[in-house]
């Protein structure tokens, strides 16, 4: 989301497809430019990423795009130019002139960076990926013959410029150019180096300084402060900390740390953000703003600190719960977030107190407890559901709160959208006793956010857990109660938000305890007008049960994949890949079956995502087989489920004769 600086009557926004739109002041949305034909946009990582206006644009009519291709061959980035011809208003797409082509090694399509603007000193400045691949193979962002990995400065020059130079206080300056992304010697575009996938940056308006959100492995996100000839230690480093699967032995430089790190209890993919500089009244001027994509969580880090700040979820400014994948920084100084899931655009309002302050530590506190202290209140309807997420094997029973005389509304897929005010319950127990109670909220911000509560032994009271934390149940196994911003990385935009009450779901028959009945869950709600509109049981869809082994080995793994991979891997999804693991999905449509993995073959040779015929080919399998950093899903989990391994296991060496159909 881009302002020109000469220009603050306009905004441009920029879509991964391949379109610019313009937005007026009366927020009416124009095409600026439409290159999708030239743009690959198959990953989330590539496509359409960067667009930076000439500081005299328009009367310089150069803007400056980076974007994916596999035009004239491989996958390949490239930084382009080009003019307007109306004042600004739109770009030329014939007038595109390329200065440089990087061409992504190895077949990955992630890591692509491509983040672009005009520094203090008048310069172009570009950030790019490592190029993709776990743990950056052949170490290119230490590789200074390289354009990956790097922030490159360069002088585009006068309006009539048809290439770039190198300024002259560039490490690396008098070499010849890697215009085709390498070089024989170190490349002069080159300012700093040692970055994994520099995901949005900017300059302090103030100052100048220059600010990254550098995305992380398995472990750190970090944001840099990156200064001319700067390394920041990728591969051999992540965030302030060695990196445990390199090998240290090559690891000799001189790596500079991040001024912040954060694990990923609190996010998995930070977006760099800006320094505060607007006019709202806030301590927070001069602040650096910045977020997580995977959750939506937003920071404020003070620049005066030393050392390298270890972000704890009491530092958290908002839990959004967007999927932040840039921010926007107005002339006049205001910040902007842009929802990639979403597809909206929310202005920053600094107040005193963030969302959530007034949830209590205690679960009795929140209403949501009956007369007995292990009970739900009175009000909460109790439900089940057809396809249980895996949650290590313990008992969980499920509870949801509607306001009075509020009703859920379905759509037409069947989800259920609560209304504000409700609230989700989940109890976990072992050996017939309670350890966790979780609370899904719908507050009347309209967002929603969850809350965990662990339970003393004697059980009479739970206390809320803050920022996450492991323990060892009375059974012996190991159990992770989840932070506020994981239970967002599972419970994503892109789901709804509420995951287990769907049509297909609740199609199915409940015990009421408090009754002694049996009863369609489907029809008992309609009766009792809780479902807006009624739904019969007998025309509505159901989901299968994966452990009903009378049903079909293709319904049961779908209804496991939908229950939990589908929250993340589908359409406008947070995850770096395109799948869509939802069971109403036909199989050749997943962009997983036959598809080779974009995050590596987990030493599997040939490896598809789903190999028909061959399961121990197919990454699918390993990840759900695995609890290290290639499991999935990827929290709130310790302990594999071996018939789910089993299910798919079987169900994908059935497919050889079907293949993907």
């Amino acid at each position: 989301m881009v302002q020109p600086a000469k220009d603050s009557t306009h905004w441009f926004v920029v879509e991964r497809g391949g379109t610019i739109k313009q937005l007026d002041q009366n927020l009416t949305v124009t095409s600026a430019l439409d290159i999708s034909s030239e743009v690959d946009a198959q990953d989330n990582e590539d496509g359409l990423l960067g667009l930076a206006f000439h500081p005299n644009f328009p009367t310089d009519p150069r803007a400056f795009v980076y974007y994916s291709t596999l035009a004239a061959g491989p996958l390949r980035s490239r930084l382009s130019v080009f003019r307007t011809t109306d004042g600004g208003l739109t770009l030329d797409k014939t007038s595109e002139q390329v200065l440089f082509t990087i061409v992504k090694p190895g077949g990955f399509t992630n890591h692509n960076g491509g983040n672009l603007a005009f520094g203090p000193d008048g310069y172009l400045y570009i950030g790019t990926g490592d190029g993709g691949g776990g743990y950056d193979p052949n170490q290119k962002a230490q590789d200074l013959k390289v354009l990956l990995g790097k922030m490159l400065r360069i002088d585009v020059g006068a309006s009539n410029a048809t290439s770039y130079s190198i300024p002259s206080a560039n490490p690396y300056s008098g070499n010849s150019m890697c215009t085709t992304g390498t070089g024989s010697a170190n490349c002069p575009e080159i300012y700093a180096y040692g970055l994994r996938n520099p995901w949005r940056w900017s300059f302090d308006k103030s100052n100048g300084d220059l600010w990254v959100g550098d995305v992380g492995q398995d472990t750190y996100e970090e944001v840099d402060r990156v200064t001319l000839g700067g390394n920041y230690g990728w591969v051999c480093r992540e965030g302030a900390h060695p990196t445990p699967t390199i090998s240290q032995t090559n690891c000799t430089g001189t790596y500079i740390d991040p001024v912040v790190e954060y694990t990923h209890n609190l996010g998995v993919a930070v977006t760099g953000g800006y320094v505060y500089r607007g006019t709202q009244t806030t301590a927070l001027v001069g602040s650096y703003i910045f977020g997580d994509y995977s959750n939506g969580n937003i920071w404020a880090y003070n620049p005066g600190q030393s050392g390298t700040k270890a972000l704890v979820s009491s530092d958290i400014l908002l839990a959004s719960g967007l999927n932040i994948s840039s921010f926007g920084q107005g002339n006049d100084g205001e910040l902007y977030a842009v929802d990639f899931a979403g597809g909206g655009i929310y202005k920053l309002n600094f107040q005193t107190v963030a969302g959530g302050a007034d949830v209590p530590d205690d679960l009795a506190a929140t209403g949501c407890v009956g007369s007995s202290p292990t009970q739900p209140s009175s009000g909460l309807i109790p439900y089940s559901i057809n396809a249980p997420f895996w949650s290590d094997g313990v008992t969980k029973s499920r509870y949801f709160g509607l306001p009075n005389a509020q009703t859920i509304s379905i759509d037409g897929t069947g989800d259920w959208n609560f209304p504000t005010g409700t609230v989700l319950r989940k109890d976990f127990s072992v050996n017939g006793k309670l350890f966790e109670t979780r609370l899904f909220m719908h507050h009347t911000t309209g967002e929603w956010a969850g809350y965990t509560y662990e339970w003393n032994t004697a059980q009479t009271a739970a206390t809320r857990v803050h920022g996450g934390k492991r323990v060892t149940l009375a059974n012996g196994q190991d159990w992770l109660y989840p932070s506020e911003s994981q239970c967002l990385q599972c419970h994503t935009t892109a789901a709804g938000r509420s995951l287990g009450p769907t049509t297909a779901q609740l199609n199915k028959a409940h015990t009421y305890t408090s009754t002694g009945r049996t009863a369609n869950e489907l029809d008992t709600l309609s009766a009792i007008g809780v479902l807006s509109p009624s739904v019969a049981s007998a025309t509505s869809s159901i989901m299968t049960d994966p452990s009903d082994t009378t049903a079909t080995l293709t319904a049961r793994a779908r209804a496991y994949l939908d229950t939990n991979c589908s929250q993340c891997h589908r359409p406008g999804g947070p995850t770096p890949s395109n799948m869509d693991l939802r069971s109403t999905t036909a199989l050749s449509s997943t962009n997983a079956c036959n598809v080779a993995p974009s995050a590596g073959s987990l030493g599997i040779a040939n490896a598809k995502i789903i190999t028909p015929g061959d399961a121990t080919a197919s990454v699918m399998v390993k990840r759900v087989n695995s609890r290290d950093v290639n499991a999935m899903p990827p929290l709130a989990s310790l302990i594999v489920d071996p018939q789910g391994v089993q299910l798919l296991t079987d169900w994908i060496n059935s497919l050889g004769a079907t293949g993907c159909n």
